[in-house]
């Protein structure tokens, strides 16, 4: 006979996915698609390249959510079967196969799940994300490159676009500063659980003594805002550098200044793009780059003043300490917001950063359930 615990967690597989169906509405989705189909059949589809490219990414996106959860029914449906021929037959030894697939769809479901609680008005946009070392010199700049390398890793996993807008060597190793752009579907909604500052203590590879630092690296994630929104940006507010690009390792190095750093006077917010081949491109780049700032600056500025309001004490996300990381004298990742906390450093730094960015999402949803 099987394990009655094997029974039991197929039990709560239906239960899970019987909640996601009557939550999904998936006859208006798979409505919603037929009519997105139905426009790209039109012969003056394409003759709007930008606005047939949302409305296949809108479209891809309610498909995705589709495609997953019928796959998931399917593996349950699946599981069902193997578990009515087991009991059939009175083999027990499928008992093991059975768990391990039920492991599976389980992991998929929380994942699916925390999908879908990305529901915020920007969470399903691109992002930008900057990296700027602390005090530190070349070893903060190193900690930055570091990082660089793991939310790439993390966006490669995703299967998300990367683009490096603007790139800042350090003077011996590492980087003095970076702009991404990260594109695909929520990669804002995700990222922005890495907002803030990431610390790094270990035995310096700079130091000749062998001695341990602690490093600091900031990192600011905003959504990259569509052109419709409204931001008042007046020209006399602006100061406008052009310089020569440079890219990490030496790459895309321009022998005329088209790269473009735009400093926004009142707020001190700067902004740069060298990824274009134009002074003109990278200009209107960096102009979107700095609008979505502002946006995001006065939404934190209005969240601030309810808080004052309420009486509620906060801190500025992107000014405190989120994350710990610890080469020497042991190894551990450690989360201060949701306690998430692991021992397999490398695996963090290759970007499986999936357990943190889970924990601080369904923090933020539901408080109490922060571990």
């Amino acid at each position: 006979m099987l394990e009655a615990d094997v029974k039991q967690d197929l039990r709560e597989v239906a239960k899970r996915i019987q909640d996601l169906r009557g939550s999904l509405d998936l006859d208006l989705k798979l409505e919603q698609i037929a009519n997105f189909e139905e426009k790209m059949a039109a012969p003056d589809f394409w003759d709007d390249n930008e606005k047939a490219q949302k409305l296949i990414g809108e479209m891809n996106a309610i498909k995705s959510v589709v495609d997953d959860f019928q796959s998931m029914a399917s593996a349950y449906e699946d599981i069902e079967v193997m578990l009515e021929l087991a009991e059939e037959e009175g083999d027990a030894s499928i008992a093991a196969d059975l768990t391990a697939s039920i492991r599976e769809l389980h992991g998929k479901l929380q994942a699916f799940e925390l999908q879908l609680l990305l529901n915020q008005p920007y969470d399903k946009y691109d992002c930008i994300l900057e990296l700027h070392p602390g005090a530190g010199g070349t070893e903060s700049q190193d900690w930055a490159d570091l990082l660089l390398r793991m939310y790439r890793r993390y966006a490669e996993k995703r299967g998300y676009k990367v683009e490096l807008l603007d790139y800042l060597p350090g003077d011996e190793a590492g980087v003095k500063s970076v702009t991404l752009s990260i594109k695909g579907h929520n990669a804002y909604g995700y990222l922005k659980a890495e907002k803030g500052v990431h610390r790094l203590v270990r035995i310096s590879p700079f130091d000749a003594s062998g001695r341990r630092h602690t490093s600091f690296v900031s990192c600011d994630v905003v959504p990259e805002i569509e052109e419709d929104v409204e931001v008042e940006i007046r020209t006399e507010d602006l100061r406008i550098d052009t310089y020569r690009a440079s890219g990490a390792g030496g790459q895309h190095v321009n022998r005329t200044e088209s790269a473009v750093r735009i400093t926004h006077i009142p707020t001190g917010i700067v902004v740069a793009c060298q990824l274009e081949r134009s002074q003109i491109q990278n200009r209107e780049r960096a102009m979107k780059m700095l609008r979505s700032k502002l946006y995001e600056k006065k939404l934190e500025e209005q969240a601030k003043h309810l808080a004052e309001i309420r009486g509620e004490q906060s801190d500025i996300a992107w000014g405190s300490q989120i994350r710990s990381y610890v080469f020497h004298p042991y190894s551990m990742v450690k989360d201060h917001r949701t306690q998430a906390e692991t021992g397999n450093v490398q695996a963090v730094m290759d970007g499986e950063i999936d357990m943190f960015i889970d924990a601080y999402l369904r923090q933020q949803i539901n408080p109490a359930d922060a571990s």
